[in-house]
């Protein structure tokens, strides 16, 4: 009887200690369970706190007064992603946002790009009744600041006359230029002379400039930004 109780006394503790140490594994379980939890919810609160955002910054040097159209902005926009704290309010994130814009100034590679660095095309044309491009030859108005203009250039125009010399046309915009032979001078050639040249004007003023065109009245400088 003593030899049986003693076996059933053996048998109990090690039940207690199969308890024991299963109840230490479901422990050691619930416990990594919740810091697993707390490391997951702590690697979801650092990586919200650095979310990404998408800019675009200059592919390459973009020269000032160069137009941003659908078909050369990727060679001149380069999409980047940045923290979203890092990016300025007035950064450009959608590259449908640049087309139609023109370079306010030499914007260099790298560069950060926002609204600021282009103006809207559409609003040189602004107060004109029916714009229209008109075409001339540097030699017409005095060499244009020795021939080197590009699109994107202002020039006020001048008209030389007994009266003296009057400011006829101010801040027109340059909106293309060309070589002795007409094909196009990109605004990334700085020597260049350009023989001809495109301006905007409004189309009741054509033949006024024209005539005085012809009369060699007519003479330009460059605005300088």
């Amino acid at each position: 009887m003593q030899r049986m109780s003693w076996k059933k006394r053996n048998r109990e503790k090690r039940m207690d200690r199969g308890h024991l140490k299963t109840g230490g594994i479901l422990a050691a379980f619930i416990a990594a369970v919740m810091v697993f939890t707390v490391m997951v919810q702590t690697e979801k609160r650092i990586l919200t706190q650095y979310e990404k955002g998408v800019v675009y910054t200059a592919a390459r040097a973009i020269p000032g007064g160069t137009l941003i159209t659908e078909e050369n902005w990727k060679s001149y926009f380069r999409e980047q992603e940045l923290d979203k704290t890092c990016i300025p309010d007035a950064a450009l994130t959608n590259a449908a946002q640049a087309e139609g814009l023109a370079a306010v100034y030499d914007i260099d590679c790298g560069t950060l790009l926002t609204d600021g660095m282009f103006e809207p095309v559409n609003l040189i044309l602004e107060g004109m009744r029916e714009p229209v491009i008109a075409g001339l030859k540097a030699e017409d108005i005095f060499q244009v600041a020795g021939g080197i203009l590009r699109s994107g250039d202002r020039i006020h125009i001048y008209s030389v006359g007994e009266d003296g010399t009057v400011l006829v046309w101010p801040g027109i915009y340059v909106q293309q230029v060309f070589d002795a032979a007409g094909n196009s001078i990109g605004n990334e050639d700085r020597t260049t002379a350009a023989q001809r040249i495109n301006v905007y004007l409004d189309r009741e003023e054509i033949p006024e400039f024209y005539a005085a065109l012809d009369k060699g009245l007519l003479r330009a400088v460059k605005v300088v930004k």
